[in-house]
């Protein structure tokens, strides 16, 4: 009876770290993720003198939401089963201030050569029918542990402000109610969404204007000082110069 027991806590204790390793595969890959954004924001900023990305947050999740969603979707209880069939245990959600900006991030992230696209939702041009709107990401990241390289796919969610301020209102209303919203709370949430949606454009337009002035009376303003960490630096002419092939 002893040894059955010392072998039931060995194959839990197996099991476990192979729980653990499962579950930082997931965070390294957030990891990766949020480093190659922080890069692509401080890149455009530096460049464009401006930021697409206002805010990011990231999050892995639990095990026991999990084992919810396998229980939900009739999948296997196994770890690969685990892997293959649910792609967003790591997730990251991008706020940008324009429609443009979303498009433009996304590009960036597929471009990286170590990034691979899975699958693309578009719910900005196709939004879902209660009015949702938001562009969906599953990109696959490699991430290299001490004894192999693991394949790892991410949600990335990434939408405006204004989208994003919609989505929390629906889920708090949604959660309040549990899911039993009334049909009157139901369409002017749809109502709400065409509002976002308009406000969006509206924003986008005057963004486009902004920009177009400021390249039109700005073009010889700062040529010759580069902005670095915050610290200026003078860029002597014959560098300006300089021939790039």
């Amino acid at each position: 009876m002893e040894i059955t027991k010392t072998i039931d806590v060995q194959q839990l204790n197996a099991f476990k770290i192979e729980l653990t390793r499962f579950m930082m595969s997931y965070k390294f890959a957030l990891d990766e993720l949020n480093t190659k954004i922080d890069i692509l924001k401080q890149e455009f900023e530096y460049i464009h003198d401006y930021n697409p990305i206002e805010h990011v947050k990231s999050r892995v999740k639990s095990p026991e939401s999990i084992l919810k969603k396998i229980y939900r979707k009739g999948y296997e209880l196994s770890l690969p089963s685990i892997k293959s069939h649910i792609k967003d245990i790591a997730g990251i959600r991008i706020t940008c201030s324009f429609i443009s900006d979303i498009y433009k991030l996304s590009e960036m992230l597929q471009n990286q050569k170590d990034i691979k696209l899975i699958n693309c939702k578009d719910y900005i041009k196709n939004p879902k029918p209660n009015g949702y709107q938001s562009l969906h990401l599953i990109l696959e990241i490699p991430i290299f542990m001490s004894d192999r390289e693991e394949r790892v796919c991410v949600e990335v969610q990434i939408r405006t402000i204004a989208m994003d301020f919609w989505a929390s209102l629906e889920h708090k209303i949604y959660y309040k109610y549990n899911k039993n919203v009334p049909e009157k709370l139901i369409n002017e949430l749809k109502e709400a969404a065409n509002s976002v949606s308009q406000l969006d454009k509206k924003m986008e337009n005057i963004h486009t204007e902004m920009k177009q002035f400021k390249e039109s009376t700005d073009f010889h303003g700062n040529l010759q000082e580069l902005l670095i960490s915050n610290e200026r630096f003078h860029i002597p002419y014959e560098l300006l110069t300089l021939r790039f092939n």
